[in-house]
């Protein structure tokens, strides 16, 4: 597989010299690279809303070759999916339906599912009947929904549970394949289990950081956001502490999973950009709007009360998995972070990449998922950390 550190400088278009890009034909940005860390190639989740499993594997995809230079990986985000899916039903069943139900989900589901089933290669599990045909999970969630609908009805009393479960795997070795017990790989035959440990994931390694003002800094709280259906808790420092700690892992070699929201007007993915200016869209012109995807702007700066408000009122809510390899600056002196996506190659002219401004990613950040040893020693023991 190749590595995207010369992945991208080759897809995104560069104007001026080897270290300057820009975002799209005929715009004005000019973005120097501070730091790219290696990332496997975009992959594309098409009909699916498993972003979430997307962008985490292939964050461990680049700390595999963080910790393994010589080895690129492609892990399978179906297995990931398959197995969320039945934890997701039992929790469903035994909350008689009083919870979130969909193909939705979170950085920590990935970590559960590592922890306690392992993971497989994409080669062993596609999670497709045709190979050749993209995700598509519409038919499959409809008939899972139904399945389960009766754990939902206030007159349902009693209910055969292991039932209900074996039909819902049913379901799902029907439509994404049954998960292979044992498989061989390099001469060497693994289980799932057997696998994540020869490569060396370790999910305990692992931390989900956050920065709300509604819970206490420095703890850990439940995170209120309906794909949160395990009901995970995210450790919470201050806004400044978090801006801090995202700059500097991705400087020290650390790649960041970003959950966010991507409703805002200033996301523009076709456009290579996402940017929350200084001056609201809602106030500008037709033609200061124009030029939101071909001109910087200075960005909003945001506080720790704006990015609170905006999660009170619904404004920001979790949209959407990504995957943060690095940081640039545009010829203003703004910095932006290296996003990779997973809606495939093809949809702009970055090759599924695109550049967030730090105001967007300060305002729009729902938790980061990054290694522990990426933390700042003085928040590690803030949060009681043991790197």
């Amino acid at each position: 597989m190749k590595k995207i550190s010369l992945l991208f400088l080759l897809l995104c278009l560069q104007p001026l010299m080897a270290q300057e890009k820009t975002n799209k034909k005929g715009s004005k940005y000019v973005f120097t690279v501070i730091k790219n860390n290696e990332a496997t190639e975009v992959q594309n989740q098409n009909s699916t809303s498993t972003c979430w499993s997307f962008s985490s594997l292939s964050f461990f995809e680049s700390e595999l070759m963080r910790t393994n230079k010589s080895k690129a990986v492609n892990l399978s985000e179906m297995f990931v999916v398959r197995k969320t899916y039945d934890l997701k039903a039992r929790n469903y069943i035994r909350m008689h339906g009083k919870t979130n139900f969909g193909e939705g989900g979170g950085f920590p589901d990935v970590l559960n599912v590592v922890r306690n089933y392992g993971i497989l290669p994409e080669e062993v599990y596609t999670g497709k009947k045709d190979i050749k045909a993209p995700h598509n999970h519409q038919l499959l969630e409809g008939t899972l929904k139904n399945i389960l609908s009766t754990a939902a009805k206030e007159e349902t009393q009693k209910i055969d549970f292991n039932f209900m479960v074996n039909s819902v795997n049913a379901v799902c070795d029907e439509f994404l394949g049954k998960i292979p017990e044992k498989f061989t790989t390099e001469g060497t035959t693994h289980t799932a289990v057997s696998y994540a440990g020869s490569i060396g994931i370790q999910p305990d390694d692992y931390v989900l950081i956050t920065s709300f003002s509604h819970h206490p800094f420095y703890k850990k709280f439940i995170l209120e956001v309906p794909d949160n259906w395990n009901w995970e808790s995210v450790y919470n420092i201050p806004l400044h502490e978090l801006q801090a700690l995202m700059k500097d892992a991705i400087n020290r070699g650390y790649t960041i999973a970003w959950a966010a929201d991507v409703s805002e007007k200033g996301f523009m993915f076709k456009d290579g950009l996402a940017v929350v200016p200084e001056k609201p869209i809602s106030e500008m012109s037709d033609d200061e709007k124009e030029k939101l995807g071909t001109e910087p702007h200075p960005q909003l700066n945001i506080t720790q009360s704006i990015r609170q408000a905006a999660f009170d009122n619904f404004e920001t809510q979790d949209d959407h998995g990504m995957h943060i390899t690095g940081t640039a600056k545009d010829q203003n002196g703004t910095l932006y972070y290296i996003v990779k996506n997973s809606w495939g190659k093809e949809r702009n002219q970055c090759g599924g990449y695109f550049y967030a401004s730090e105001s967007y990613v300060l305002y729009k950040t729902t938790s980061i998922m990054l290694h522990k040893k990426a933390l700042p020693a003085t928040i590690a023991d803030q949060l009681g950390i043991k790197q």
